[in-house]
């Protein structure tokens, strides 16, 4: 895939500070040397004014340009290619694989794989691995009447297995989200904003949910056994805190969350709410804040299984070409969030504006 090059002072920063996470997003030709290098290239850095920056290896050898022997930028592409090949086989596959047979599949030694794999994803294959099978069994719960049929559902090999690594990700203990949230208490409220009825619901830790078009019989849904009862005046304060984010989404807040999702996920919510208010990101450049720049299409999942609307702002996150995608809530809601966010222009007087003519009104 042939990507564009940031601009200037964001790829010279990325060189500068031999960032990996952008190797294969551009590529830095040197004019005095006629070489080009990938961004983390260890090399001696060139002054600034004899760099150019380019979309690829092509673009630089179409260019007369020639690659570095010593960081061999044209093996980025294939790397990036390898590592999507294996996530893509873990994520179609309940079968546990080794690391020997992923590197196989990707033609790689395998502590050369296992290296190349988390560096573009951040995570080793066992990890992410594990990830998956997080994920799985969280679904698997929701389902099962039985948990150790979940467990074994999910790819586990044994419910030990699960136990031990799983569960401590998953906010409650198996059996209660197999039983509906068994005894958990949820309280709830709907208000009314500017974008429509929000259904704004917390456990005793924190908002645990955040929604247009959804009411209680949506929570009752997700956790049938659980107490969802109408909220109290710890709720309303939350909730008129939640509605001032609403309807000035540019102001920071500091309400508690209760939210959990798999690693992946919460890496990507955390990269969004890192995004200053006013701005976007592109699913590549939440990828790569993630530390995972190969799983772009990844991050669009992520940002659709986001649970709180608004705070965690997925409505600030555009395709890689820049459109604005999808919106759980609808593209008008997204488009009127981002009109909130956008940077106020002072409004002038015709005394001050620069027309000398005077006002007819």
């Amino acid at each position: 895939m042939t990507h564009i090059a940031p601009d200037p002072d964001t790829a010279w920063t990325a060189f500068a500070n031999r960032d990996r996470a952008w190797d294969g997003r551009f590529i830095v030709a040197v004019k005095t040397t006629g070489i080009y290098c990938k961004p983390s290239c260890p090399a001696r850095h060139p002054r600034r004014e004899n760099v150019v920056f380019l979309d690829d290896p092509a673009s630089a050898r179409a260019a007369g340009f020639r690659a570095c022997l010593r960081c061999t930028p044209d093996s980025v592409g294939r790397d990036r290619i390898a590592v999507a090949a294996a996530v893509a086989l873990l994520e179609a596959t309940d079968d546990r694989l080794s690391l020997d047979q992923l590197a196989a599949q990707a033609g790689y030694a395998p502590h050369h794989f296992h290296r190349l794999f988390k560096r573009a994803t951040g995570v080793t294959p066992a990890a992410y691995a594990r990830g998956l099978r997080s994920a799985r069994a969280a679904d698997a719960l929701t389902r099962e009447a039985h948990v150790a049929a979940a467990i074994y559902d999910a790819g586990y090999a044994a419910p030990s297995r699960f136990y031990a690594g799983a569960a401590s990700r998953m906010g409650m203990p198996p059996s209660v989200w197999a039983r509906g949230g068994d005894g958990v208490r949820i309280r709830w409220t709907i208000v009314a904003t500017s974008l429509g009825p929000l259904l704004i619901a917390a456990t005793d830790t924190g908002l645990c949910r955040v929604a247009f078009d959804e009411d209680a019989a949506d929570l009752v849904a997700r956790f049938p056994r659980a107490i969802v009862t109408p909220g109290d005046t710890v709720l309303a304060d939350l909730a008129a805190r939640v509605v001032a984010s609403v309807e000035s989404p540019d102001r920071q807040h500091d309400l508690p969350l209760d939210v959990r999702g798999t690693a992946f996920q919460e890496a990507v919510w955390q990269a969004l709410a890192r995004i200053p208010a006013g701005e976007t990101r592109t699913y590549t450049q939440l990828a790569v804040a993630a530390g995972t720049p190969a799983a772009v299409r990844a991050v669009g999942s992520a940002c659709g299984a986001n649970p709180i609307a608004i705070l965690i702002p997925c409505h600030r996150a555009l395709r890689t070409d820049g459109t604005l995608g999808g919106y759980a809530y609808g593209l008008d809601r997204k488009r009127a969030l981002l009109a909130k966010e956008a940077p106020r222009q002072p409004t002038l007087s015709p005394a001050h504006s620069g027309d000398p003519r005077p006002s007819t009104s």
